[in-house]
């Protein structure tokens, strides 16, 4: 058995105690999100294989599955703008309850509009990852319980365990299908089981969203240090408003100071994107349109489409595709455990693109090899490092911006992810109908590598820092935004200026 400070020294490694100091509510929301990635497995499998049941054609799928992305570009938009003056707790709850209404119509119906407009109202992943906006909303509160030291390891197991539950619900998805089909003959009836079983985990999930504290919620997030200098600012202006020049002009010094005030207050009554501050923007719009072209190109192949496209090619059973798509995403979760480990020794950035661009090539030539043996394995190289830049990109995000803007900045971040993805299956099912499936991995491939060296060029000298950095970026950023005040308040000081001056004159005259 290994001496104790080696166990020891080997869970700091891969994040153990991090995410045992974070405490209950990072586990919770760890396995919340487990459920849900757990359930995503259903539909990543079956869902392009179900409406194919329902000889729905090509098109109408590659459009089914835009629309359930717009709907969650518009639920993500509602939810997240609200989520810290509701409670990120209840929009967690919603979430769950939203997967119960969705597994229960898919489960019911099969008229194409129902299922439309439950998976745009619902929560259905059609493309195998978390749908809506709640992954924002629990990255969020992750960020909010963890320190600079602590958030990256935690994250890392936030993506690592869910993209495990992921893989085991595809497995598990797999092989009930294919043994409810068999044992009933109707495999119409093994999908409906399996949505059945999605409606089941929603049930699961509201009950446990019920046991996350308060500590989840915008008030509770560690932000001593903001308050504080936001407090000694607010000291700073009130005693250099207050401070009279001369005796006469005390009134005419707080009257003024009054007004200034009150214009203070109107000016800082702003929209909510404008909310977020320059500097952050400069940052953000730049990755954005970045991860806009990635998301584009994760909307074309989703593992939907992907699997819907293998059994097109080779005609393989539910079951053998369940197999690989579940051992894709296991490798996922596992190359996941070492991204905290190593974007500590090169880097946020670093990691993201030098983890993600061999998988990004890969992609492009998934279409070319003829046999199923070589394509399962460019399959599986390309999903083993697929997933090491989630935890860094988000880990970087939460650095470059202040806690008050997380939850808005990763819900934008949200948004425009899933508003690039739902242009991807239209754009894949127009390919497919015309008999040209294959342009889509070759697109992807594409859009992917573009994706990569993007990031590295304009991010790769963009330096996180550590708290003291951080102070002095968002010292900056006051500065930026309090440039109107201090133009109202230089107003006011003139005009005490110049009543100043005449007092002086007038008690000159009299002297003399």
């Amino acid at each position: 058995m290994a001496p104790p400070n080696t166990l020891s020294r080997f869970a700091g490694f891969l994040g153990v105690q991090s995410l045992n100091a974070t405490g209950k509510d990072a586990y919770l929301i760890i396995i919340l999100r487990c459920l849900r990635m757990f359930a995503a497995g259903i539909p990543a499998l079956i869902l392009a294989l179900f409406f194919a049941a329902l000889d729905f054609p090509d098109t109408r799928i590659g459009l089914f599955m835009t629309f359930t992305l717009l709907g969650d570009v518009v639920l993500s938009l509602i939810l997240t703008l609200v989520a810290d003056q509701v409670g990120r707790r209840k929009i967690i709850f919603m979430g769950s309850v939203m997967m119960v209404f969705a597994g229960t119509a898919f489960a019911l119906s099969e008229n194409f509009w129902i299922l439309l407009f439950a998976a745009v109202i619902g929560v259905i992943s059609v493309t195998g990852s978390d749908a809506g906006p709640f992954r924002a909303v629990e990255e969020s509160m992750l960020s909010g319980l963890t320190d600079e030291k602590t958030r990256s390891d935690v994250l890392t197991w936030y993506v690592t365990a869910t993209t495990l539950a992921g893989a085991i619900g595809t497995e598990v998805a797999g092989r009930v299908v294919e043994w409810v089909e068999k044992s009933s003959g109707d495999q119409k009836h093994a999908f409906h089981v399996l949505f059945w079983c999605y409606t089941g985990f929603g049930v699961i999930g509201c009950v446990l969203s019920l046991g996350l504290s308060s500590r989840c919620e915008v008030k509770g997030e560690k932000k001593e240090m903001a308050e504080v200098r936001r407090n000694g600012e607010e000291e700073e202006v009130l005693l250099e408003a207050m401070t009279p020049t001369t005796t006469d002009g005390f009134e005419q010094a707080t009257a003024g100071t009054a007004q200034t005030t009150l214009r203070v207050k109107e000016a800082k009554k702003k929209g909510y994107f404008s909310q977020i501050s320059g500097p952050t923007r400069s940052i953000m719009y730049k990755l954005w349109i970045l991860l806009a072209i990635d998301s584009l190109a994760d909307g074309m192949t989703p593992y939907s489409l992907m699997n819907y496209y293998i059994e097109q090619k080779f005609g393989l059973s539910k079951a053998t595709l369940g197999d690989i798509t579940s051992a894709s995403q296991f490798l996922c979760a596992v190359s996941s455990i070492f991204a905290g480990p190593l974007s500590k020794h090169i880097g946020l950035i670093n990691t993201m693109v030098f983890t993600h661009l061999p998988s990004s090539i890969a992609s492009a030539f998934v279409p070319l090899p003829a046999s199923v043996g070589p394509t399962v394995a460019i399959l599986l190289f390309r999903a083993a490092l697929n997933s090491m830049d989630q935890a860094p990109r988000t880990a970087f995000i939460a650095a470059v911006v202040k806690p008050e803007e997380r939850t808005g900045v990763m819900g934008i971040t949200s948004m425009v992810r899933t508003l690039a993805m739902s242009v991807g299956p239209t754009i894949t099912g127009l390919l497919a109908g015309s008999g040209a499936f294959w342009v889509a991995f070759l697109a992807t491939g594409v859009c992917r590598i573009v994706y990569d060296l993007g990031l590295w060029v304009l991010f790769v000298n963009v330096k996180v820092g550590g708290r003291h950095e951080r102070e002095e970026r968002w010292e900056q950023e006051r500065e930026w935004e309090d440039t109107d005040v201090e133009g109202l308040l230089s107003d006011s000081d003139e005009e005490s200026s110049v009543g100043s001056k005449k007092d002086e004159e007038e008690l000159g005259r009299r002297t003399s």
